[in-house]
C-alpha cells in the first residue's frame, strides 16, 4: 500500500514536470496583429491536471467522491443547500425545468400548453426545454444598456396559463430580481436562474443563482471557471433537489448515491404503481428521465478550478473596467454595457451596440477585428425566433410575443461583444480599445 501511494505521489510529481515544461511556458510578448485575443479561454496549472490524473489512477470513471466534493465546494461558494453536478449546462437547463413539470409537485407541476416568460435574446437552451416539453414560451423585449429583461413588459406577459419565469444573467450582468422575484411571488411563479454567464456575479450583496427556486451553471471551458463539459443545478429546496437528481439519473426513484444500495433500508418492502409489492427500489422509475451525469475526472478539474474563482471573478471585473474607461469616449457612438441597479457582475463580456444614427455597420466593425485577429461573438442567438428551429413553430399557439421585439432585434443586427476572461493580457485589452477607436474614427 506504502508502495502504491510512493509511486502516485512521483506520477503527480512528474505532472507537475510536464505542466513546467509544455504549458506554463514563459509568455511570449504580445504582437499587435498577430497575437490572438480570444474571447475566452482555459486558465489552470498544474493543480488541475494533477488533480485530473489523480482521478484517473483511482479510476472511478463516473461520479464518485471528487464529485461529492465538488458538488459539496460549490454549494458552500453559492451559499446554497444542495447542488448536482451534470454533463453540460444545456442539461443543466434542461433539469431545471423538467424538474418543475414532475407529477411529485401536484397542482403547482407545469403541463402542457403552460406558458414561461422569457426573452429571445439569448442562448437557444433557456428556451429549447420549453419547447421540447410542449409548454409555451412567452417572449419579452429587452433592455439595450443591460441587455436582460425589460421587466415593464412582464405584466403584459403574464395569463392565467403562466406558471414560471425562466431568464438567464446576460453576459455576467443580472437581470432586476427584485422586480422579476417580486412579480413571481405576486401570482405564484416558478423562478430558474440560468445562471450559466453569471457565476459569481452579486445583487443586492448575494450571489446570483441563489434567488429562484433553481439556478444553473455552465463549466464549459470559456465560463467562469472550467470542467471540460460540465454543469450544475443547485437549489434550497430538498423535494426539488431530489426530482432534479431523478431526471439526472435515469429518472430513478431511489436516491442511494452510486455503487451504494439500500441507504434508506426500505429497498424491498415498498408498493410503486402497479408494480408487484417490494419490487426493487433500485430499478424503479418516478420520471422519464435521462443520464446527464458528469465524471469524477472532470470533478477532480473543478475542484481545483473553484479554490481560484474568487481572483477569476475578480480579474474579470478588472478587465471590463479596462474596456469601458478606454471606450467611454465613444458613447456617442455605442451604447455601452451599463450593470443593472445593485449588481456587482461577474463579466463574461464586454458588448458594445452600435446607435442607429451612425452609418456603422456591425459586420464591417466585426470583420475589421477579426481581421486583426480579435476575437467577436455576436450575442448568441440574438433573436431566437428569427432561427430556422422555430421554422415550424406556430406564433400565439406553440410560442408568443409580447411586443415586437424591437430592442431585441437591435441586438441582433446591431451589437456584439469581446472577452474579459482572466488570461486577457493588459496588452491584448489595449489592443481591443486601439482597434474599435481607430475604425470608428
Amino acid at each position: 500500500m506504502q508502495y502504491n501511494e510512493t509511486l502516485k505521489q512521483e506520477i503527480l510529481q512528474k505532472v507537475t514536470e510536464y505542466y513546467q515544461a509544455v504549458h506554463a511556458k514563459s509568455d511570449k510578448d504580445f504582437v499587435e496583429g498577430k497575437s490572438r485575443v480570444n474571447y475566452a479561454g482555459r486558465v489552470f496549472d498544474e493543480t488541475e491536471m494533477k488533480n485530473l490524473v489523480s482521478a484517473s489512477l483511482d479510476f472511478w470513471l463516473t461520479q464518485g467522491e471528487w464529485t461529492d466534493k465538488f458538488e459539496k465546494k460549490l454549494a458552500e461558494f453559492l451559499g446554497v443547500k444542495y447542488a448536482s453536478f451534470v454533463n453540460s449546462g444545456s442539461s443543466a437547463n434542461l433539469l431545471a425545468f423538467m424538474a418543475l413539470t414532475s407529477s411529485k409537485l401536484g397542482d403547482k407541476r407545469i403541463k402542457k400548453g403552460d406558458e414561461v416568460i422569457t426573452v429571445a435574446a439569448g442562448f437557444p437552451t433557456t428556451v429549447a426545454p420549453v419547447v421540447q416539453y410542449g409548454a409555451v414560451p412567452v417572449f419579452v423585449d429587452v433592455d439595450l444598456e443591460t441587455f436582460n429583461i425589460d421587466t415593464t413588459q412582464l405584466a403584459k406577459a403574464y395569463s392565467s396559463k403562466t406558471k414560471a419565469v425562466m431568464l438567464a444573467h446576460t453576459l455576467g450582468n443580472p437581470f432586476d430580481i427584485s422586480a422579476v422575484k417580486t412579480f413571481c411571488e405576486k401570482h405564484h411563479l416558478w423562478l430558474i436562474e440560468d445562471n450559466c454567464d453569471a457565476l459569481g456575479s452579486m445583487y443586492d450583496n448575494k450571489y446570483t443563482g441563489t434567488f429562484g427556486h433553481i439556478g444553473t451553471s455552465s463549466f464549459y471551458p470559456p465560463h467562469h471557471l472550467t470542467t471540460g463539459e460540465g454543469g450544475a443545478v443547485y437549489t434550497n429546496d430538498i423535494k426539488l433537489h431530489r426530482i432534479i437528481n431523478s431526471f439526472r439519473d435515469w429518472g430513478r426513484d431511489c436516491w442511494c448515491h452510486s455503487g451504494k444500495d439500500d441507504t434508506c433500508h426500505k429497498r424491498f418492502t415498498q408498493q410503486f404503481g402497479t408494480l408487484p409489492f417490494g419490487y426493487d427500489h433500485k430499478y424503479v422509475y418516478s420520471h422519464l428521465g435521462y443520464n446527464l451525469k458528469a465524471t469524477d475526472l472532470q470533478a477532480a478539474i473543478g475542484v481545483a478550478q473553484l479554490a481560484k474563482l474568487p481572483a477569476f471573478i475578480k480579474k474579470r471585473r478588472v478587465n471590463f473596467d479596462i474596456l469601458y474607461n478606454g471606450l467611454k469616449e465613444l458613447n456617442h457612438i455605442f451604447i455601452l454595457p451599463q450593470a443593472t441597479a445593485k449588481a456587482m457582475p461577474s463579466w463574461f463580456g464586454f458588448w458594445l451596440t452600435i446607435k442607429d444614427h451612425t452609418k456603422l455597420n456591425r459586420n464591417d466593425l466585426v470583420k475589421y477585428l477579426e481581421q486583426n485577429n480579435i476575437q467577436t461573438r455576436n450575442l448568441f442567438a440574438g433573436n431566437i425566433t428569427r432561427h430556422p428551429c422555430f421554422t415550424e413553430l406556430e406564433v400565439n399557439k406553440d410560442y408568443r410575443i409580447v411586443g415586437k421585439l424591437e430592442n431585441t432585434d437591435k441586438i441582433m443586427s446591431a451589437a456584439f461583444w469581446v472577452g474579459v476572461y482572466p488570461g486577457m493580457k493588459p496588452e491584448a485589452l489595449q489592443f481591443m480599445v486601439k482597434k474599435i477607436k481607430g475604425f470608428v474614427k
